[in-house]
């Protein structure tokens, strides 16, 4: 038996018919075309150069150029004050330790931005030994401290001076005590050394 030929139906609505059938045809076309190439890719972030630890360091050691290396890092994460390149790192000394991998500010490392952020305009950095290094353990930059002469009459000699850096003790063991690094007007810092000459010193620690 003869079957006649399919025929698809014809669009009705005459011409407009026809392109609405058009305009749908393209869309579907389209949608395919989207579908096999995929998602597009993300937009590129800005990023930019700065400097980071190569390794992890300790507070109060000098950097040299092998400790530090250049990485490329999103701007929109980059902390104020990032440094830019090795010059003007090398041969300071982190005020506390720092990771692998984190950029270091010029609040990070000792030096006159440290101090006056900390202590004001004129500070001045102001090493002082501490009898009791346990004591010193105990703190981290940041941290206000009051600085007392030991002894029969203890007594205060200066008070609420930031903690700037705790220095890692060398490995000779022929100082006594630990070091700390204070943040300090000049005249306060020139009392300091005085006392220290004559007088071994303690510190309280302010409430965190």
């Amino acid at each position: 038996m003869h079957r006649p030929p399919l025929r698809l139906p014809r669009p009705r609505g005459g011409v407009f018919g026809a392109l609405r059938w058009l305009v749908a045809a393209v869309l579907v076309a389209l949608a395919g075309l989207l579908l096999a190439a995929g998602t597009p890719p993300a937009p590129a972030v800005p990023s930019a150069s700065v400097l980071v630890a190569a390794r992890d360091l300790a507070a109060g050691v000098s950097l040299t150029r092998s400790d530090l290396r250049m990485a490329q890092l999103p701007r929109t994460v980059l902390p104020r004050g990032v440094l830019r390149d090795a010059a003007g790192a090398v041969g300071r000394a982190p005020a506390g330790p720092v990771r692998a991998g984190e950029p270091l500010t010029d609040l990070r490392l000792l030096g006159p931005p440290l101090l006056r952020a900390s202590g004001g305009p004129a500070a001045v950095a102001a090493p002082v030994r501490i009898a009791d290094p346990g004591v010193v353990s105990l703190l981290r930059p940041g941290d206000r401290v009051d600085v007392i002469a030991a002894g029969e009459r203890a007594r205060v000699v200066a008070s609420d001076l930031p903690v700037v850096a705790i220095p890692v003790p060398g490995g000779d063991g022929a100082a006594e005590g630990a070091l700390v690094v204070l943040a300090a007007a000049p005249d306060v810092a020139a009392r300091l050394v005085g006392i220290a000459s004559t007088t071994r010193l303690a510190l309280t620690v302010h409430g965190r």
